[in-house]
């Protein structure tokens, strides 16, 4: 293998990452091997460990390296409310903005059927025993305002309407810092949908 192809190969690598094309690919295996050598191997043994090691929750299907992740295995959290997300990187948001004590339920994406991702795909089969051990009394869809993340998010609350299980919504609309006129029409339909006594 010649050093151009050694080379390709890092570049052709690091354009798996999102948001990640040619130029910028091209630019960070130039630096890492220009400059950061020691960090480029500190990068490559964290990755290896980190996907020799983590794995998915038992429990909410999160990311992690233990059997039950943290949040699940602490029993201070309200194991009576489920905040369903579409991916890890929602339960990081949510957790950081530390105002929710409840536990979740990651489906690792959305309903849809044109990309052949099911039901089945998105582990709803486990979120119905989940629902049917009793402890769930309130379900959070927070998917994204996506027609996906509606479809999948009416998907989830008729299954838990079969259980009588309540469901809320995250609601939608124009963020903190916000102007109306940059705002969207749906946006803005949203944010008077949501609208709450001030």
């Amino acid at each position: 293998m010649s050093e151009r192809s050694v080379l390709q190969n890092l570049v052709d690598t690091l354009k798996i990452l999102p948001g990640v094309g040619p130029k910028s690919a091209q630019r960070m295996a130039l630096y890492l091997l220009e400059r950061e050598r020691d960090g480029a191997l500190r990068l490559a043994d964290a990755l290896r460990e980190a996907v020799e090691k983590i794995g998915h929750c038992k429990r909410c299907r999160t990311l992690t390296e233990l059997e039950v992740c943290r949040i699940c295995a602490n029993p201070a959290r309200q194991g009576e409310q489920l905040c369903i997300v579409e991916t890890p990187a929602d339960v990081l948001a949510i957790e950081q903005a530390s105002v929710y004590r409840g536990l979740y339920f990651v489906l690792m994406g959305h309903l849809s059927p044109l990309d052949g991702i099911g039901p089945e795909e998105l582990g709803l089969d486990e979120l119905e025993r989940r629902f049917d051990e009793g402890e769930v009394q309130e379900v959070i869809l927070a998917t994204n305002p996506t027609v996906e993340g509606e479809v999948t998010a009416h998907y989830i609350s008729e299954l838990a309407a079969e259980r009588g299980i309540s469901t809320t919504r995250l609601a939608h609309g124009i963020p903190i810092g916000g102007e109306l006129e940059y705002a969207d029409s749906q946006t803005l339909s949203h944010a008077f949908q949501g609208r709450k006594q001030y």
